[in-house]
């Protein structure tokens, strides 16, 4: 029975945390779009978009602390290999979005690519 209660402690305290936090995917999607009322389109799909991506940060966070507490791999090792996938991922980026590269200064856009690249893509105008 001590199990249950704490497992079901746990339960609402993650339940409580996790929409605490969600409380800011408004000031977030305001920062990135500005001010918008529920109805108008396409704001509760970023609404949505910005609680997937809370939720998966603090999860990654606490799946990475927890295997770094028992041992299962190094604080070290956790961040060489988030390096590695960082520069995978951005290389794939870079593939994708011709006429695009990041530098550790900015991002370098070639718009004579960059014009097709976003026509392929649908970009807005």
């Amino acid at each position: 029975m001590q199990d249950k209660q704490t497992e079901d402690g746990i339960r609402a305290e993650y339940t409580r945390a996790t929409e605490k936090l969600g409380k800011w995917r408004s000031v977030l999607v305001g920062w990135i779009w500005g001010t918008r009322h529920r109805g108008q389109p396409g704001t509760q799909g970023m609404r949505d978009l910005m609680d997937a991506r809370l939720v998966a940060r603090i999860e990654l966070s606490a799946i990475a602390a927890l295997l770094i507490e028992k041992g299962v791999f190094t604080r070290t090792e956790f961040m060489a290999q988030v390096a590695i996938e960082a520069g995978e991922l951005d290389a794939m980026y870079e593939r994708l979005f011709e006429g695009y590269r990041t530098t550790d200064q900015g991002l370098s856009i070639d718009p004579n690519v960059a014009v097709k690249t976003n026509q392929r893509l649908g970009f807005p105008p």
